[in-house]
């Protein structure tokens, strides 16, 4: 599939991702194909391709039909297996891992991704993903670039925890009205920029809010108890609550004070 895809006008390489890539998969567990292009991709010889795999029609959003970040793509499902196709723009990667190297990012608001796309993702996925057909080596050499955590970026992300501190006092004066859609949304926040603020400061790609509690958890020197804690916090949305995700927050910015390894 992937050495068909690659023969689509626009498309410059294809890569494995998400938790098949990773090795952390269940039998149950989508396919993802990131598609990487350059310029204008055929979507119109993605369809024709995708329905040719399938066998009956299939809709491919072109970049940006699934929004500014997650851009577009197809949902297949081939021999009984899903498999997901995602654009991604090769120039628009290597922009955004340009400003990573110098410590610069953006959280863009993204459907399906509730707590907002958090940029480095892009040079994340390259890191992280298996390159399944790359002609013309751009992908791969790419990869190689990333394999290497900037130190910019793992300041700049380590010191993001400002805003958990912030959403934490928000949530504070919310708490004793019974707002919980604010408190929610906001001990939320918190515990997602806890999240990528400690995978940054052990230099390991976080992707996306999907898994990230867990795996924030699972890094060195991480606070005891960090992701029951959390979803404590998150059921009881009341003033106890918002105590426990401070007393988070604090304990985080503590272990984000000390030197990596």
């Amino acid at each position: 599939m992937a050495d068909r895809l690659t023969k689509v006008p626009g498309i410059r390489a294809v890569a494995l991702g998400g938790s098949r890539a990773r090795g952390t998969h269940r039998p149950d567990s989508d396919w993802d194909l990131g598609l990487y292009y350059r310029g204008t991709p055929d979507t119109a010889a993605l369809a024709a391709l995708a329905a040719a795999f399938q066998g009956s029609p299939v809709e491919v959003a072109r970049p940006g039909g699934w929004g500014p970040w997650v851009n577009g793509g197809a949902w297949l499902r081939v021999d009984g297996v899903q498999v997901d196709w995602i654009l991604r723009d090769l120039d628009r990667v290597e922009a955004v891992w340009a400003g990573c190297r110098e410590g610069r990012y953006e959280v863009g608001i993204q459907p399906g991704h509730p707590l907002g796309f958090w940029s480095p993702a892009y040079p994340g996925e390259v890191a992280l993903g298996r390159v399944l057909s790359d002609p013309a080596g751009e992908l791969t050499g790419l990869q190689g670039e990333t394999a290497t955590y900037p130190e910019p970026l793992r300041k700049a992300l380590a010191d993001a925890a400002w805003e958990a501190d912030f959403s934490v006092v928000a949530a504070r004066k919310s708490a004793p009205a019974g707002d919980r859609l604010h408190v929610s949304l906001c001990l939320s926040r918190a515990f997602g920029v806890l999240a990528q603020s400690l995978h940054a400061h052990h230099r390991t790609w976080c992707l996306n809010e999907k898994g990230a509690l867990a795996a924030a958890a699972a890094l060195p020197d991480t606070p005891a108890h960090f992701a029951d804690r959390a979803g404590e916090a998150l059921r009881g949305l009341d003033a106890a609550a918002v105590e426990t995700a401070a007393e988070l927050v604090r304990e985080v910015r503590e272990v984000l004070r000390t030197p990596s390894g």
